[in-house]
């Protein structure tokens, strides 16, 4: 083991803060998301609340998210990269602790849904 400090093994790193999902897109590729976008998107964000709605979020979510078209950059790759900005809070835990499984828009979408219903609690 190497002569590391109680501090050096429990100090945060930045390799293990989550992001995002990993995504393939090419080596001739790339692409930025511009703030005003992101702007946009968290102006509906949701958190897993009671009154929310998860249908009517990703509705708007892909309102806007279809606006952007990039070239040699497949549409399921800029909205995996463009959702988590819409998530906070319990939504937001989810995604992160669920990126490796996601890999396609379809597939993410299916499983926000369904797992939406989770991070409810009654309102008694």
């Amino acid at each position: 083991m190497a002569d590391k400090s109680l501090r050096e093994f429990s100090a945060p790193s930045a390799k293990n803060i989550r992001t995002g999902p990993t995504l393939e897109i090419g080596e001739d590729a790339s692409f930025e998301l511009k703030p005003s976008l992101i702007n946009m998107v968290q102006a509906n964000l949701f958190c897993g609340k009671a009154r929310e709605d998860a249908s009517a979020h990703h509705k708007q979510f892909l309102e806007i998210g279809s606006t952007l078209i990039i070239k040699d950059v497949d549409q399921d790759i800029i909205l995996l990269r463009l959702f988590p900005f819409s998530l906070l809070e319990k939504a937001k835990q989810w995604f992160y602790a669920n990126k490796a499984n996601i890999e396609a828009w379809a597939k993410c979408y299916n499983a926000f849904l369904a797992n939406s219903f989770l991070w409810v609690r009654p309102m008694f």
